[in-house]
């Protein structure tokens, strides 16, 4: 029998995001009993809710729910629509006359974020991020700076920073920060996102508006006017002042913050035309 919650916990370790599905409700006949779970990853599934078409179903919306990282119950009619007139579900092919609900809850991160640079400002930011509930990765070529980091970050890697983007990716919709101690090096990974095509929801540099201006006129003239930089974030944070790393580190992760609850049109962002840093 599969320990579910010792699964939660080792893939958990790993940065894996999960969807536990729970049957919390069942009213009738059929093989979704209360209590029932299954665990589902993006390519494996342990436990079960009850089997056949219900099942089926709930391993294909929790690929759903490991996208939309939202969880959510759904109700489901294991018979047809004449036998429960009144309640609202999801009809499946069954004919066992009762009607369950499932509960997708989404285990993971809020996102995972990758830190290029574990200087001051990346450390700190690290920290600030820690109770948040995002998965660090930290990267920095200098095994010094590394290893006198605490446990803020989730990973820690001691690797040239384009070289970790060629070996080991990024993941889609992630939130990238790049502070590295060069900016010819903050450039390079830049670009390398850029070339590499991926599609950050969040994705800035730690810089002057002079810096960025520089940097944008050189990126549009090798990869064309039609580059998408919507969700890019130069110079990054808001607009709150202070320049100790701890300051700018509560700067930039609030500006993630708002970008992650849909918030980002309600703050003053750096980036934007007319802010000034006080």
């Amino acid at each position: 029998m599969v320990d579910i919650y010792s699964k939660i916990n080792d893939y958990r370790k790993l940065g894996k995001d999960l969807v536990l599905v729970t049957v919390t409700e069942k009213e009738g006949m059929g093989p979704a009993d209360v209590g029932k779970k299954m665990l589902v990853t993006s390519d494996e599934a342990f436990g079960t809710v009850g089997g056949g078409a219900i099942e089926f179903y709930a391993r294909e919306k929790a690929k759903e729910v490991l996208k939309e990282r939202k969880s959510f119950s759904e109700k489901y009619l294991l018979c047809g629509k004449e036998v429960y007139p009144d309640v609202k579900g999801v009809e499946l092919p069954m004919v066992c006359g009762g009607h369950a609900t499932l509960f997708y809850e989404f285990v993971g991160p809020k996102q995972y974020v990758y830190i290029f640079g574990a200087g001051h400002c990346g450390a700190a930011l690290a920290k600030t991020l820690k109770p948040l509930g995002f998965h660090v990765t930290i990267i920095d070529e200098r095994d010094y700076v590394i290893d006198q980091l605490d446990d803020s970050a989730d990973i820690k890697v001691v690797s040239g920073f384009v070289d970790f983007i060629e070996k080991q990716g990024l993941k889609d919709n992630a939130y990238i920060v790049v502070c590295t101690p060069s900016h010819t090096h903050d450039y390079h990974v830049l670009n390398k996102i850029l070339e590499k095509n991926y599609h950050p929801a969040y994705f800035g540099m730690l810089c002057s508006k002079k810096k960025i201006a520089e940097y944008l006129e050189k990126a549009y003239q090798e990869f064309g006017k039609d580059i998408d930089l919507k969700n890019f974030y130069s110079p990054i944070g808001l607009n709150i002042g202070g320049n100790s790393p701890e300051e700018i580190a509560i700067s930039i992760s609030g500006e993630m913050l708002s970008v992650y609850y849909g918030k980002s049109e309600l703050n003053a962002h750096l980036r934007d035309p007319g802010a000034k840093k006080k």
